[in-house]
């Protein structure tokens, strides 16, 4: 073999492994879901899986400065606005694209703005976003009242179906 067809076979070997072993996002429903692990947060002290028992969760993976995530971002706050009180609990977990987006001043002036009154933990070293094995901004993790990631959604789009999974979620017992 020559010395190039050695290196693409290492290629693949490691492509290989990685596709092996790392969880696809989509192939964590039915599993608990991951505690958030930042230590900043905005609009909330922090919060963990074990405390929000007995509420429905939904986890957003969000950067301001994705213009897709600017998108869906007025229906993540008409959903907790309108479900809130029924037992929804948002949380959009803030993961930067951009060196702009580390920022906490850029993100707490985006958040007064847009009046964003959801949790905000601040993850610029993307420790949730490796808990959940997040790929993709935005994502959304819809998390059942006994802790488990029941519904993921990946990009725009789908508003009515996900909506109707929160629906749905809180009307379990």
């Amino acid at each position: 073999m020559t010395k190039r067809t050695w290196v693409l076979a290492g290629i693949l070997m490691v492509v290989a492994a990685v596709a092996v072993f790392r969880q696809p996002a989509q192939g964590r429903v039915g599993i608990p879901a991951p505690d958030i692990a930042n230590q900043v947060w905005l609009n909330s002290e922090p919060k963990r899986m074990a405390d929000l028992r007995g509420h429905v969760v939904l986890v957003e993976f969000w950067t301001f400065g994705c213009y897709n995530c600017r998108n869906v971002e007025p229906y993540v706050k008409d959903w907790h606005k309108n479900y809130a009180s029924r037992g929804l609990v948002v949380i959009g977990v803030h993961s930067p694209e951009f060196d702009y987006e580390h920022d906490l001043e850029n993100v707490k002036r985006h958040i007064r703005q847009n009046d964003i009154r959801y949790a905000v933990p601040i993850d610029n070293d993307f420790t949730t976003w490796d808990r959940y094995g997040n790929r993709y901004w935005p994502a959304f993790y819809l998390i059942d009242k006994q802790g488990v990631i029941r519904y993921t959604r990946f990009g725009e789009g789908g508003y009515g179906q996900t909506e109707q999974q929160i629906q749905a979620l809180l009307a379990e017992r």
